[in-house]
């Protein structure tokens, strides 16, 4: 006769996932834990718990603490990318403003989800030779690439791809961080509209 509170059912969570929404589900607890408890306080036990599974579930999904924030860095640059596109489709559909409008992308994801804007591009702990990580962080570059090249209308050079990539993630980085308190102080639409105009700017000539 089996009992209902055999232990090797602890790891079920109180309500049941297929395979791939526990992985899904662990990493969106890995956020959460991320956010509340910072890189230096994250860990697979917190996580688990979040999670409503036992503390050997992300273990057995992604390995260590290394292994999750690697898939949840992976799941960030993925994010970070669709925010872009996202805020692109309320832009018009010249190369010039899609450029401004994936700029404010970049910094409405860091604004939405700073804990893991700083783990993508600020933190050593998620592994970078990771295949999965890897082609995530290359689709995030290529996007930054295709714009430039498209606004100039050649092939971008690193110089333009340098002005632009450091004026938008300056920006969000410092919003994010809660600097630049004016800035926050406006109205979302006048911020929003400044944000664009500073992008642009960053491909304009001296």
């Amino acid at each position: 006769m089996h009992s209902q509170s055999h232990p090797d059912k602890a790891i079920e969570p109180s309500t049941p996932y297929h395979h791939g929404d526990l992985r899904a589900a662990l990493i969106k607890a890995a956020e959460a834990e991320l956010t509340d408890k910072g890189v230096e306080g994250f860990s697979l036990r917190g996580c688990a718990k979040r999670a409503g599974v036992s503390h050997a579930a992300p273990a057995h999904h992604f390995g260590d603490t290394r292994g999750l924030l690697t898939a949840l860095a992976a799941e960030g640059f993925r994010r970070f990318v669709a925010t872009q596109y996202e805020t692109m489709t309320e832009a018009e559909p010249h190369p010039q403003a899609q450029l401004a409008a994936s700029g404010l992308g970049y910094v409405r994801f860091a604004l939405a989800r700073p804990a893991l804007f700083r783990l993508i591009f600020s933190s050593d702990r998620p592994n970078f030779d990771n295949e999965e990580l890897c082609n995530a962080a290359e689709a995030a570059y290529g996007l930054l690439v295709e714009n430039v090249t498209a606004t100039c209308g050649a092939p971008a050079t690193i110089d333009d791809i340098a002005a632009v990539w450091s004026t938008a993630h300056g920006l969000a980085d410092l919003l994010s961080a809660g600097r630049l308190k004016d800035v926050l102080a406006m109205p979302e639409a006048e911020r929003d509209a400044m944000i664009l105009r500073i992008v642009i700017r960053a491909l304009s000539p001296a």
